[in-house]
């Protein structure tokens, strides 16, 4: 059965990416070193929660993920991850400004969406077939696909450390109901799953 899975690395006071990106700062005023060096210094400890993130049939991300420019696109932009992003699979981006699609090597093809959310999980879904689809990113994303009642279930990858400002998953989405399906720890991450439970489900 597909689901639809929001994947996220955040620090223990639940920040995923801080203020004031810019190409050179992918997330901000936010410690990406610290967030995210389960995935780039550990690899080998971690490879299985690094496949689960990337093992889905599509992807959805919002368009400060997939860049830091605001307002009109800019031709050359396409992406942080080189001519070969790690998707292998149809990403589609929420913007409000419209984009021909891009094609990448390794299969990633990037679909810009501007008519919101459910549209690009729509979309998602249909290029998924039978696969799930994924979350990717960032905060505010996740965010809202949690709040629409979207999200099936929630990957998240905690490092042990406190951030203090940025922006913070569930801020303003109100009362979650979370069901622990998995967790394992590692050297500098802790690797917890949820199911995200809608009103009436036990």
């Amino acid at each position: 059965m597909q689901k639809v899975i929001g994947t996220m690395s955040i620090s223990l006071d639940g920040i995923g990416s801080g203020h004031n990106q810019t190409e050179e700062r992918p997330f901000g005023d936010a410690p990406n070193d610290l967030l995210h060096q389960w995935m780039f210094e550990t690899p080998d400890e971690n490879r299985a929660e690094i496949d689960a993130i990337v093992d889905a049939g599509a992807f959805v991300m919002g368009r400060n993920m997939f860049g830091p420019i605001r307002g009109e696109w800019r031709g050359d932009w396409t992406g942080w991850w080189g001519p070969n992003p790690p998707y292998h699979a149809p990403v589609f981006v929420l913007t409000h400004h419209p984009r021909e699609t891009i094609e990448m090597e390794g299969g990633t093809t990037f679909h810009f969406v501007t008519d919101g959310i459910e549209s690009a999980l729509e979309q998602a879904r249909d290029a998924a077939g039978t696969h799930n689809v994924h979350i990717a990113g960032g905060v505010s994303t996740i965010n809202q696909y949690v709040g629409a009642g979207l999200i099936d279930e929630l990957m998240l990858q905690i490092s042990p450390t406190i951030v203090g400002g940025g922006l913070r998953l569930f801020d303003g989405v109100g009362p979650v109901d979370l069901e622990l399906l998995s967790t394992r720890g590692a050297s500098v991450v802790t690797h917890v799953r949820y199911r995200v439970r809608r009103p009436g489900e036990s």
